[in-house]
């Protein structure tokens, strides 16, 4: 069967490696037998948008190409190489270990975010108070924050004339492709054709994913509008496990070799 879908575009694309390496995007880290593998954060990004390219849109779009422009840029969150890069022991830091952004940084992206859109800067200031819910209890700023993105959320949403079910659902396209794209890359398909839940779609279904005999992939149920399709993200390689400095580490990976990964997902 023939797929309809879309390929996201990153506009100046040359612009936005410069900045890979002038200011440190958070990094998917994932130990193998020989080094390192490292996925950016904003590269895990546009493997979700791609994921989201391939959605079955045909009962409801979310608000299509805005929705991929969000899921493509929602990890924009930028920070200056300040020595926090590389754990204790002088290993590149994955994402997962990394300190909590300060807020001004949470409001900055909230903020940049409004330049592509009401539409894009609702899901990600959606994406904000998911990623920080719970911590304004304890945290009177975060509390402010957190209640200022909820505000701004409904004004937008009232501007738009869309429900706040509808922008819920919006934002659970969104997760879900976020969540899946988190899977290939950090490794996580299980051996032996086991399935992993990935998470809950725009509608309420849980989804699940595993690998067929072939090496393919299988989503179940299957959502997409086509049986079959690829997608891909760079990942950068290091052979060194150990570094003395977070400018030893910026400067391996400005040298670091480069190849695409990629994983076909297949219906059965």
């Amino acid at each position: 069967m023939g797929c309809t879908h879309l390929r996201p575009v990153t506009q100046g694309a040359k612009n936005t490696v410069t900045l890979i390496f002038l200011k440190a995007t958070s990094m998917i880290v994932n130990l193998q037998t020989d080094g390192w593998e490292i996925i950016y954060h904003r590269a895990h990004a546009l493997l979700a948008a791609q994921i989201a390219g391939h959605w079955d849109f045909s009962k409801k779009t979310y608000r299509l190409y805005e929705t991929i422009a969000a899921i493509a840029h929602h990890d924009h969150l930028e920070k200056e190489w300040e020595g926090d890069q590389l754990t204790e022991a002088g290993a590149p830091l994955d994402f997962t270990l990394e300190k909590e952004s300060p807020i001004e940084k949470l409001s900055q992206h909230a903020d940049e975010a409004v330049y592509q859109g009401r539409w894009v800067a609702m899901l990600i200031s959606m994406h904000l108070c998911f990623l920080n819910q719970g911590k304004g209890e304890d945290d009177p700023k975060m509390a402010s924050f957190l209640k200022e993105q909820r505000q701004r959320q409904a004004q937008w949403q009232a501007e738009l004339d869309v429900t706040k079910e509808d922008a819920e659902k919006a934002y659970a396209f969104m997760q879900w492709c976020d969540r899946l794209s988190l899977i290939l890359s950090q490794r996580h398909i299980p051996v032996g054709g086991r399935q992993l839940e990935i998470t809950k779609g725009p509608d309420g279904k849980r989804y699940s994913i595993h690998e067929l005999d072939s090496g393919d992939l299988s989503v179940t149920p299957w959502p997409f509008s086509c049986d079959k399709f690829t997608v891909m993200v760079d990942a950068s390689y290091l052979s060194q496990l150990k570094f003395d400095s977070n400018d030893a580490l910026t400067k391996a990976l400005i040298e670091a070799p480069r190849k695409t990964l990629s994983w076909t997902l297949k219906k059965v």
